[in-house]
């Protein structure tokens, strides 16, 4: 126990950035930040800006459709290709994407120029996890820091890019306020916010070019694949997480907020209180979760957190009140995000540092694509009936989830738990 304490201790979880982070570290968190800032602002933008532009519903959403397909692949691309090559480097060319993709759709204005700018760039319209950065991100951070802080660091990882995101989406009423303000047709002003996503990727290119050779595969480590003797762990990941998504995909925040309002006729700012206060409680799960997998281990935190909250999913449409049904999905919001930054340190723990791009990818892509299918299904479910089906089926399917990842992973252990625990 109080070599427990003295972990914790150094590890300092509590503290959004601990003391002695690497310089590399630093950086990388700092991009990241920039990075979700943009996204968040983006992300509620870019149907305003088509808008503005005169596209109908139908062409946004195929716009909206080709970025999501887009920086599938594009992630998916960045992992298989870079056990080859340079991470700084692809950071650095992923930077100067960022900033073509803002100039593109600050200056193009015609529907085919912008469909293939959205395809082919960094727009990421869901401000979610899938980026081209991702898995050269979290291949990096790897390499900066010895195991036994790496859940830590990607509990900051994962802490700094929802804050941040949070952030962006606070600036996106600045378009109407510059217009307001200073005259500019609402069009120019829209335009401002993507040059100013163009100019944050420079800003963070100008972050990643100080990064050293530490971020990089050790010396000896290339690999001929992208996947080597760990793809059977990969691929077995891979598909669990994706089984998770799926169930996710069934509780989005505006379908749980469309069953509240049905269920409970609660007003709009209601909804967004409790939305905010569960997001907030997931934040600060990303750090409590430090702690807990040093005790008991990744796997077992992953499941024995992520379990009663999807318990706690799957009680909300049996209660008897509107309370109950919120305390239900505060708990759930308390407990359900602690798998994040487990789920990342652990997929990077279990393969070669070669592999880490790949494996970081391969888990991420299908696990996003997985999520945008069941939100129709949900959608039609509260179309049939006020009950909430979504609800029960996507905790079902998450609890699952849990019980498959620890029926099948338990005993494959990161090293630095397989040298703790006999």
């Amino acid at each position: 126990m109080t070599a427990l304490r003295t972990i914790v201790a150094g590890e300092e979880w509590w503290r959004p950035i601990p003391r002695g982070l690497p310089r590399d570290a630093f950086w990388i968190l700092a991009g990241r930040a920039i990075r979700s800032f943009a996204d968040g602002f983006t992300a509620l933008l870019l149907p305003v800006y088509l808008l503005e532009l005169g596209f109908d519903a139908f062409a946004i959403g195929t716009i909206v459709t080709c970025t999501l397909v887009g920086s599938a692949l594009l992630t998916l691309s960045a992992g298989l290709i870079a056990h080859r090559h340079s991470r700084r480097r692809m950071l650095l060319a992923a930077c100067l994407l960022m900033a073509a993709t803002g100039a593109g759709f600050t200056l193009v204005r015609d529907y085919w120029p912008i469909l293939v700018v959205a395809f082919v760039g960094t727009l990421n319209p869901t401000a979610g996890d899938v980026s081209l950065f991702l898995p050269l991100e979290h291949a990096a951070l790897s390499q900066t820091i010895e195991p036994r802080r790496r859940t830590a660091l990607f509990a900051r990882y994962s802490l700094i890019g929802t804050l941040a995101g949070a952030l962006g989406t606070l600036a996106a009423p600045l378009p109407d306020l510059i217009a307001a303000g200073s005259g500019l047709p609402r069009l120019t002003a829209l335009q401002l916010m993507f040059a100013l996503y163009g100019l944050i990727g420079i800003a963070a290119l100008l972050l990643y070019r100080p990064l050293s050779s530490a971020v990089e595969a050790p010396a000896g480590a290339a690999a001929p694949a992208p996947l080597g003797p760990s793809r059977r762990i990969v691929y077995g990941l891979m598909a669990l997480f994706s089984i998770d998504a799926f169930g996710g995909g069934f509780v989005v925040q505006s379908l749980l907020a469309l069953w509240l309002f049905q269920n409970f006729g609660i007003s709009v700012a209601a909804a967004a209180a409790i939305l905010f206060w569960s997001s907030l409680l997931s934040a600060a799960s990303y750090l409590a979760a430090v702690p807990i997998a040093e005790r008991f281990g990744l796997i077992n935190t992953m499941v024995f957190t992520h379990l009663p909250a999807n318990f706690c999913l799957m009680l909300v449409p049996f209660a008897p009140s509107l309370p109950v049904a919120i305390g239900l999905l505060l708990v759930r919001a308390a407990l359900s995000q602690m798998d994040v930054p487990t789920r990342t340190s652990y997929v990077m723990a279990v393969v070669t540092p070669a592999e880490r791009p790949a494996a970081a990818s391969i888990t991420a892509v299908p696990r996003s694509l997985a999520a945008a299918l069941s939100p129709l299904a949900s959608g039609y479910l509260l179309a049939l009936t006020s009950f909430g089906w979504p609800l029960v089926i996507g905790g079902a399917l998450k609890a699952a989830y849990d019980l498959l990842l620890l029926m099948r992973f338990r005993a494959v252990r990161p090293p630095e738990e397989a040298q703790r625990r006999p």
